[in-house]
């Protein structure tokens, strides 16, 4: 199964500063994953346990049937699934064949654990992602 390749990893605010060793340690975690146009990937009000990376492709992002932003190759979603596990906060549906890389909570959180400036940064992006909620 492919892996994400080190300038995708690092394109990711939270991994941009990993060493070598730790993004390939991280590349293995991740779960190759496609999607068809039209095709939910993460739906609102649900339960995530996944946080996505984009390799190809488009999507739409949507909060209460609105769209609030569309993502492409590079772009990443699903950091709050990373912390606490519960319902998502937006709908994202591909609009073309996408390919992304998914992320499990459970990978994720020994890793960083071991990391602190991976744990620092979430932390900044999710305060980030807030305060754009807030201005919605």
């Amino acid at each position: 199964m492919a892996q994400p390749s080190p300038d995708l990893i690092r394109g990711i605010p939270i991994f941009s500063d990993l060493d070598d060793a730790s993004v390939q340690q991280l590349a293995t975690d991740f779960i190759e994953r496609d999607f068809d146009e039209g095709q939910e990937i993460a739906t609102e009000g649900e339960g995530g346990l996944n946080f996505f990376v984009v390799d190809s492709g488009t999507a739409d992002v949507t909060v209460g049937g609105n769209t609030v932003g569309t993502l492409g190759p590079g772009a990443s979603f699903g950091e709050i699934a990373l912390v606490d596990k519960s319902a998502r906060s937006a709908t994202v549906t591909a609009t073309s064949r996408l390919r992304a890389f998914a992320l499990p909570v459970w990978s994720f959180r020994s890793f960083a654990e071991s990391r602190p400036t991976v744990t620092w940064k979430l932390l900044e992006l999710l305060a980030e992602r807030l305060r754009a909620a807030e201005h919605r």
